[in-house]
C-alpha cells in the first residue's frame, strides 16, 4: 500500500497525526505531493521529518518560493510567510527542498502538485480528459486543497486533501492510499490549537489559523473539484 499526502504548509502537528495513521495502515512507500512549506510555523520540522523517513516529494509552488527566492504572485501575506520562513530554514533544509521532483510517473500512475499543463501552479478545480495524461490511468495531484476522487473516461483523478491546510469543509487533515488498483480516501483529527499556538507566537494574525477550524482557506472560502461538462 502506497499513502499520498501533500499540502503540508509547516503544520507539524496535522502531519504527525496523518503518519501516525499511515503507519498503522502499514504503508510501505509515501509520496509527498508537494507544499512541504508555507503558511504555518514550523516548516523546517516538517522538512525534517519527510527527511529522516526517506519521503519522496514533489516540488509544490510554495517550496519553489523558499528555492528560488521568489514570492507568491497572489497575495502579500502569502510572501510575507514566505519570507519568515526563510529566516527559520536552514540551508540544508533548502537543499533537500530544492531536490524535490517536477514529477512522477510510475507507469499507468502520474503524481503531480499541480498538474501536466503547470505541475507548480495549475490549480485542477475541473477536471476534463484533456487533464489526465495519455498513458495514465490514474493521475494524483493536490494544490487544491480539496480531496476528491472522480472518475472519467475510464481513468481516475484523486486529489488527497491537504494534511495542514484543508479546504474543503472538514478540518481534519488529509491524505489518500492505493492499494493494487483500490484508492482510499482517509480523514485524521489532529491538535489544531497546538498548531494555533505556534502560529501566535510568530505574530502573524489571527486569520492566518483561525480558517483550519473550519477546513478552509484563509478568509473563509471553502472550494470543491468537479468534472468539466463535455
Amino acid at each position: 500500500m502506497i499513502a499520498i499526502i501533500s499540502d503540508i504548509h509547516g503544520n507539524l502537528p496535522a502531519l504527525e497525526a496523518v503518519l501516525e495513521r499511515i503507519d498503522a495502515l502499514g504503508c510501505r512507500r509515501i509520496i509527498s505531493l508537494g507544499d512541504v512549506v508555507g503558511y504555518y510555523a514550523q516548516p523546517g520540522e516538517c522538512i525534517d521529518l519527510l527527511r529522516a523517513r526517506g519521503i519522496v516529494n514533489i516540488l509544490g509552488n510554495h517550496d519553489h518560493y523558499i528555492v528560488s527566492g521568489e514570492g507568491c504572485p497572489r497575495s502579500k501575506l502569502v510572501s510575507d510567510i514566505t519570507d519568515y520562513q526563510r529566516t527559520i530554514i536552514s540551508p540544508e533544509q533548502v537543499s533537500w527542498l530544492a531536490t524535490s521532483m517536477s514529477f512522477i510517473a510510475d507507469g499507468p500512475i502520474h503524481f503531480y502538485h499541480g498538474g501536466m499543463k503547470d505541475p507548480i501552479d495549475q490549480y485542477l478545480y475541473e477536471i476534463g480528459l484533456d487533464d489526465l495524461p495519455d498513458e495514465a490511468s490514474i493521475l494524483f495531484a493536490g494544490h487544491t486543497h480539496v480531496q476528491a476522487l472522480l472518475e472519467l473516461g475510464g481513468k481516475r483523478f484523486c486529489n488527497p486533501g491537504a494534511v495542514g491546510q484543508p479546504r474543503d469543509g472538514d478540518p481534519r487533515a488529509a491524505f489518500a492510499t492505493l492499494a493494487g488498483d483500490v484508492i482510499g480516501l482517509h480523514r485524521v483529527d489532529y491538535d489544531i490549537d497546538r498548531t494555533a499556538f505556534h502560529m501566535r507566537q510568530t505574530g502573524f494574525p489571527a486569520k492566518c489559523y483561525e480558517n483550519l477550524y473550519i477546513g478552509a482557506q484563509i478568509g473563509g472560502r471553502t472550494d470543491k473539484i468537479s468534472i468539466t461538462a463535455a
